[in-house]
């Protein structure tokens, strides 16, 4: 294949100095300019390199308009709408004004879709299909309009729903030992709220609450404290098995540690015992129910366990307590409605709530502070 010769026509623009010659090629507006110059070309007047100005001045112009409309387009994007987009378009192709007159700060260019709720959404998309040619100074007018915040997720909350903003930590905390009360006295209760049957305001609120506890008060600071930890499997699993524990300090032994299995200085008993239990119904199970385990650990490991354990057994030794109170009340023929919001009210008169609750937040901030394991 030979090279298909472009169709234009040659003009040579000469006068009588024979030692200057330009060559000019004349092509449609939508190819380039090609022009070639010999050395002596440096040595030519003014009034003789004319086509090659016209050319250069087309070029910058083409560039300025280029630049009018992308700023344009930009300042459009700030304002969120689609009609002062499109009028900047044509706009960009008829005007003929400076490119430092064009820049609009972010007050003025947002100034008019202020009251819109527009300016509560911000389009990722626009901003990431950018010409590969934008400059810098047009890329620069995009940043005020990508920091200014939008509203978090709480204040929409509290704005469109706000019931929620209110229900804090110790709403759901009141909420699990009033549960606990009707199940001390039902046995069935919490049963019923984990498999649907109960669809009550009530129930879903405490079963939202129970949820809360087990979902960001203390799983997460259980896994944390297994993460950083040499805890064997085995070890936690027995940990997790039983709701007492008793650490006792002993005789020192270098020996590998019953927890992590790595050569310590073995100083403390950990005694294990208490019936297993369902996590979510609180329902004990009579197998083994004198079993006991007792392990020798080093100390790391030995506190360890009793920071993980007071976290993780911390719901059912709640249940606990609440069942003393409706064993020791001794009130017949009262409905169950009545018994638990007298018990509450008592409860929560008498600081017996409060104290509970202040003791999760110690067993939180523990697990929380617990050091890593070296």
């Amino acid at each position: 294949g030979k090279r298909k010769r472009l169709s234009t026509s040659v003009m040579y623009d000469s006068d009588e100095s024979e030692d200057s010659d330009i060559l000019v090629r004349k092509v449609s507006a939508k190819r380039r300019c090609i022009i070639d110059d010999d050395e002596s070309s440096e040595k030519q007047q003014p009034d003789k390199t004319r086509p090659t100005e016209n050319v250069s001045t087309n070029r910058k112009q083409k560039v300025l308009a280029k630049l009018k409309e992308l700023a344009k387009q930009s300042a459009a994007r700030r304002s969120c709408s689609s009609a002062n987009y499109e009028d900047s378009n044509s706009e960009a192709e008829t005007e003929e004004e400076p490119l430092c007159q064009l820049p609009l700060t972010p007050s003025e260019g947002s100034e008019t879709d202020s009251s819109s709720m527009k300016d509560f959404i911000v389009d990722n998309d626009d901003d990431d299909d950018d010409d590969d040619d934008n400059t810098e100074h047009v890329k620069s007018e995009n940043q005020p309009h990508q920091k200014q915040p939008n509203p978090s997720n709480s204040e929409l909350l509290a704005q469109y729903i706000p019931q929620l903003s209110h229900c804090d930590h110790y709403v759901h905390f009141k909420r699990i030992v009033k549960a606990f009360l009707i199940n001390a006295i039902d046995d069935t209760f919490l049963s019923s709220l984990y498999d649907g049957t109960r669809q009550k305001k009530y129930a879903r609120d405490m079963l939202l609450s129970l949820h809360y506890l087990d979902d960001r008060f203390i799983q997460p600071r259980l896994e944390n404290l297994i993460c950083r930890s040499r805890w064997k499997d085995r070890y936690k699993e027995r940990v997790d098995c039983y709701p007492d524990v008793r650490i006792s300090l002993k005789n020192t032994e270098n020996i590998s540690c019953q927890a992590c299995e790595m050569k310590r200085c073995c100083k403390f008993n950990v005694l294990l015992s208490g019936r297993l239990y369902n996590s979510k119904t609180l329902e004990v199970d009579d197998f083994m129910s004198d079993d006991k385990q007792v392990l020798k650990v080093g100390v790391v490991c030995a506190n360890r366990t009793r920071v993980y354990h007071n976290l993780k057994h911390f719901k059912y030794k709640l249940y606990v307590g609440c069942s003393s109170v409706a064993e020791l009340d001794g009130v017949e023929d009262e409905p169950v409605k009545d018994t638990v919001e007298r018990l509450f009210s008592h409860l929560e008169e008498s600081g017996w709530i409060q104290k509970r609750y202040n003791d999760l937040e110690d067993y939180m901030e523990d697990a929380d502070n617990f050091q890593e394991e070296k």
